[in-house]
């Protein structure tokens, strides 16, 4: 019986209450909350839906309010500041702190153990170079391409409209204009939030081919050269994969599809948006490379190149020899990493499907390196992005700039509350409730955003300084130092591949990438059946 005490109390409480209420009338602000609550335990004793309900009425509520509580409490109260995922306390707070200009020193050494098997770092020189450039930039647009493109070292990652909020949306892009570093739209299409301010824009063209496709969801070549003409838009990023959910589409719930979302991505109002897990515009390498030779065309030559998350090797290799066969070459590839990203997924694929950021980077340069096409194409990296130190490593393991979407959603206001798919975000960016969207003030969370990129791209020249480097172009795999167990540690050359240049033409059977070379086929993305009967291991 001691499971029914409290709705006991509550009958006990509500008799009482009625006996002495025609003498104190005030008491009806008493008996009326008793008698809801009491009504809440009636109905579970009765519902048959949820057991624990059914069993411990009233009480079982406090599951739920506690689950509710969970990822605050965790992440202020439990954790250390070294212990938080996917991004510790640490981590949020040089963000934020960089964001609002504060000081983000730190004192009396680092907290990190660096005996810890998780544990890399940089190696400085005993000369540093003070004479180092300012600021650093890469061109973008290989031989092919008429209107190349200045990239700052540090841009916003790919986040949709629809899974961000209008004034998420329009913050970024004003941050943007600001700093003189792009925004990358996502697949959701180019909205009038992204064109409000004028920062630079890279363009991403998904599977569902949001703002240009036809009525049957097919590539429209006339819509899209309508909008990617304009002089806002610098490039453009044809989205095979992100790490988040690698190999499949996304959906946005008919509910959240509103009437700005749907002109945007040329859908239906109020019905669900998805998009397929495969593009239909393309099925192999070789027309993967016509479909960019179309749209840098119908762009009038702008930069055009792919973001994917690196699975299967030999489907990279296939891409490089269908450059090599046709002669049209991508002008970039971002490489996301398969740790994940703002976009909700299913556990499975965010936890174990796709390559993790360093393998695939290192893979993607080897293959490009290999096949001596590194000097026409660059390559980026789009993964957990928040400091100086993650952009020297990337630039370490091939990467010319990074992009970075969660990192920008913490110099917006973002507090890891874990509600991203839900419409639920506390602070406004990731839903597209209007309420919840008023905590978001556009001019001061753009200049905060504008802080950050700032802020991380100088930290990174410090580094750079001390390295005794003129830019990041000269940080190399021997750079990198990585901690293999507590006594033992070694250079990333030394631990992973790193091919000289044409390799894989002149020399496949003498790299370690042999089989899967072999494997590859301009003509399809599939493996040779040799290498289907072949074991990885």
């Amino acid at each position: 019986m001691i499971r029914f005490v409290v709705p006991i109390l509550l009958v006990a409480a509500a008799a009482l209450l009625g006996i002495l209420l025609p003498a104190n009338p005030w008491l009806i602000w008493l008996l009326v909350p008793v008698l809801l609550v009491l009504a809440v335990a009636l109905w579970d004793m009765v519902q048959t839906s949820h057991t624990l309900r059914r069993n411990y009425p009233v009480i079982a509520h406090m599951r739920w309010f506690f689950e509710d509580l969970r990822p605050y409490l965790r992440s202020y109260i439990v954790e250390s500041d070294l212990d938080g995922r996917p991004f510790n306390h640490n981590d949020r707070a040089l963000v934020y702190a960089r964001a609002k200009g504060d000081i983000s020193s730190h004192p009396f050494g680092t907290e990190l153990n660096v005996y810890s098997e998780e544990y890399d770092w940089l190696n400085h020189s005993m000369m540093p170079n003070e004479r180092a450039a300012s600021e650093f930039r890469v061109d973008v647009g290989g031989p092919q391409c008429k209107q190349p493109y200045s990239a700052a070292i540090l841009n916003i990652s790919a986040m949709s409209f629809g899974s961000l909020s209008a004034k998420a949306i329009e913050t970024l892009n004003l941050g943007a204009q600001k700093g003189g570093f792009y925004h990358d739209t996502g697949e959701g299409g180019f909205s009038p939030y992204h064109a409000k301010h004028g920062g630079d824009i890279v363009w991403e063209i998904g599977s569902g081919y949001f703002g240009c496709r036809s009525d049957d969801g097919s590539f429209d070549p006339d819509k899209f050269a309508g909008t990617a003409v304009l002089d806002q838009i610098k490039m453009i990023e044809i989205k095979l994969s992100q790490g988040a959910k690698p190999g499949k589409g996304g959906m946005l719930p008919g509910a959240k599809v509103t009437a700005e979302i749907a002109k945007t991505r040329d859908v239906p109002e109020g019905k669900d948006c998805i998009s397929p897990a495969a593009h239909t515009a393309f099925t192999t390498p070789l027309e993967l490379l016509d479909f960019v030779e179309q749209l840098r065309r119908l762009s009038g030559g702008k930069p055009v190149g792919i973001k994917l998350c690196v699975g299967q090797p030999h489907e990279i290799f296939a891409l490089m020899k269908a450059m090599l066969q046709t002669g049209i070459r991508l002008d970039f590839i971002v490489v996301d990493g398969g740790e994940g990203g703002t976009g909700a997924a299913p556990v499975e694929l965010s936890d174990r499907v796709g390559m993790p950021l360093r393998e695939g980077l290192i893979l993607v340069n080897n293959a490009l390196i290999g096949a001596g096409l590194r000097g026409d194409v660059r390559l980026a990296a789009s993964g957990k992005v928040i400091s100086g130190a993650s952009l020297a490593m990337n630039a370490a393991l091939g990467a010319d700039w990074s992009n970075a979407a969660r990192g920008f959603m913490f110099s917006l206001g973002c507090v890891q509350s874990l509600q991203c798919h839900t419409g639920n975000c506390p602070t406004g960016i990731a839903t597209q409730s209007v309420s919840r969207q008023r905590g978001l003030v556009v001019e001061d969370k753009a200049e905060r955003v504008h802080r950050f990129q700032k802020e991380t791209a100088a930290a990174l020249r410090d580094i750079v300084v001390s390295m005794g480097l003129d830019n990041p172009s000269q940080i190399r795999p021997h750079h990198l130092h990585e901690r293999l167990n507590a006594v033992k540690s070694s250079s990333i050359d030394q631990i992973y591949p790193f091919l000289k240049a044409n390799a894989l033409v002149d020399t496949p059977d003498a790299t370690p990438y042999a089989r899967f070379w072999a494997a590859a086929q301009a003509e399809s993305f599939r493996a040779l059946p040799d290498m289907r009967q072949t074991s990885y291991d």
